[in-house]
């Protein structure tokens, strides 16, 4: 196996192989939300019953949460180059399993082929990332885009699925990822270097379904909370999650080859960057779980209307994350950048706070600041946790960050949505039927029916995002100082040291 040459710029190559690792990202950030328009017309055509349709929006997300650690740490020992091409083929097969599907149940079940192919794709290209950028500042760049390309891809994925729906059928929205897929397949090979660790050790297999009971009755609850409430079987099933949460930390203790290392937390600044990360994905949902409703029920825009409004927020994103890492480039502290980052998205809940159920200008700049803001402060926080650990465990690093992202994001559609449902709860008027009690959606079904009843629904909900937006900016602006104070010190190795080889061979031999 060759090294990397100590301090080698990235060149023309690299850069290609870059465009070509956004191509998975793209797509499997856009599965997250490319149902989002399809919905009804499956319902139509397949006919599930309520509990299959909620599965086939929801299992994709549950799989790809569940195995992110697993296939991270596969990736570190097979090869990431390899992993991602398997996961290629498999997103592909699975996709177009889905397109055609006749029934409800092939349906779920090739979404959930689409969440293990997306688990093995996302940690695999951030560690391909990591191990073809040596260079520091083409590396945080390279991460930078990596960020952009995540955050824009969940709000691609809506709007292109109500504009294939709209003149196609929903099988289309699944159909979209073939070509991206073979084409990875046809350039992968060229292009990426293999990168894998030379020394992995045995796998430890009783680590895969303790992460796993970790992580899906977590992510299950929290998602479930905003919208059936604290209700005790959701209570329950975080708890048990996080049972098994400790005993999965203490196999990793304890094991000889542990899935994932505790080594890895004693690299500088690495904990701080995963607990930063989750609050940065508690912003990004817990916003996006008001704005969505904001637009259709509040505004009463279309689907597609609503989607396409919702893409302006995205355009300030690609400029955020390649700022920041110039800003670190050239000497100010990765600590301020992040903080800064934190106080801006914390300014976009303070203007959100001020909406009122006819200001769709004022929600639409706040959303764009708050992107902006969060995407200055994963970026870095993503360049500085794979910066600090070594290359050949850059598969487990990202899969961590990203599994932290998931949990973070179901966090802020839990907290932020129960203070949003509570205080549209308390100002609905009390004389409304029950159904209009519990959702904006509810009171809008039965609106012909009570007079006066839309509008006041529709300003509840405006001031229940209010009070969320309050509680989001206050979490965010803890975030702030908490990352001036603990990442002001923190340094990482800048390039790669004739120490530390990166363990990359084009032939991945």
């Amino acid at each position: 196996m060759t090294t990397n040459p100590t301090n080698t710029r990235a060149g023309r190559r690299e850069w290609t192989a870059l465009a070509v690792l956004m191509l998975p990202l793209l797509l499997v950030s856009m599965d997250v939300s490319v149902l989002y328009f399809a919905i009804p017309a499956i319902g139509a055509d397949l006919e599930p019953t309520g509990t299959q349709q909620l599965w086939i929006f929801d299992i994709y997300a549950f799989v790809l949460a569940g195995l992110l650690m697993t296939m991270g740490s596969v990736g570190d020992r097979v090869g990431r180059r390899r992993l991602l091409l398997i996961g290629a083929a498999a997103f592909g097969a699975a996709s177009l399993v889905a397109a055609y599907a006749n029934s409800a149940e092939t349906l779920i079940a090739a979404r959930a082929l689409l969440g293990i192919g997306g688990a093995t794709l996302m940690p695999s290209t951030l560690s391909l990332v990591r191990a073809m950028f040596t260079d520091a500042a083409q590396r945080a760049t390279a991460i930078a885009v990596w960020s952009g390309v995540l955050t824009a891809g969940v709000a691609l994925g809506s709007v292109l699925s109500g504009v294939l729906v709209e003149f196609f059928w929903w099988g289309s929205v699944f159909l979209v990822n073939l070509p991206a897929m073979a084409l990875l397949l046809l350039l992968g090979p060229l292009l990426l270097p293999e990168s894998r660790d030379p020394h992995p050790g045995r796998f430890d297999w009783l680590s895969v379904p303790l992460s796993m009971a970790a992580v899906l009755p977590v992510v299950y609850g929290l998602k479930e909370i905003p919208s059936e409430g604290w209700n005790v079987r959701y209570v329950v099933s975080i708890t048990v999650g996080l049972l098994f949460a400790v005993l999965f930390v203490h196999r990793q203790r304890t094991a000889r080859s542990p899935m994932i290392s505790p080594t890895l937390f004693r690299a500088p600044g690495f904990t701080t960057a995963v607990g930063l990360n989750l609050v940065s994905a508690f912003g990004v949902l817990g916003s996006a779980y008001f704005t969505t409703q904001y637009l259709q029920s509040v505004l009463d825009k279309s689907a597609l209307e609503a989607a396409l409004w919702a893409l302006l927020p995205s355009v300030p994103i690609g400029l955020a994350a390649p700022l920041a890492a110039r800003l670190v480039g050239r000497g100010v502290n990765r600590a301020y950048v992040v903080a800064a980052g934190f106080a801006i998205a914390a300014s976009g809940y303070g203007l959100l706070a001020f909406a009122g159920p006819d200001t769709m200008a004022l929600v639409l700049v706040a959303c764009g600041v708050l992107a902006s803001g969060l995407v200055t402060a994963m970026s870095q926080l993503m360049d500085l946790a794979l910066s600090g650990v070594p290359v050949e465990r850059a598969g487990s690093a990202s899969s961590l960050m990203e599994t932290g992202a998931e949990f973070g994001g179901a966090l802020g559609m839990a907290l932020l949505g129960s203070i949003g449902t509570a205080i549209y709860r308390n100002e609905i008027p009390a004389s409304s039927p029950d159904v209009a009690r519990e959702t904006l959606g509810g009171a809008l079904a039965v609106a012909d029916q009570v007079p006066g009843l839309a509008a006041a629904a529709r300003a509840a909900f405006t001031s229940g995002m209010q009070g969320a937006a309050v509680a989001g900016a206050t979490v965010l602006a803890g975030a702030a100082v908490l990352a001036a104070v603990s990442l002001r010190r923190v340094k990482v190795c800048t390039n790669e040291t004739p120490d530390e080889p990166s363990h990359l061979s084009p032939s991945g031999v």
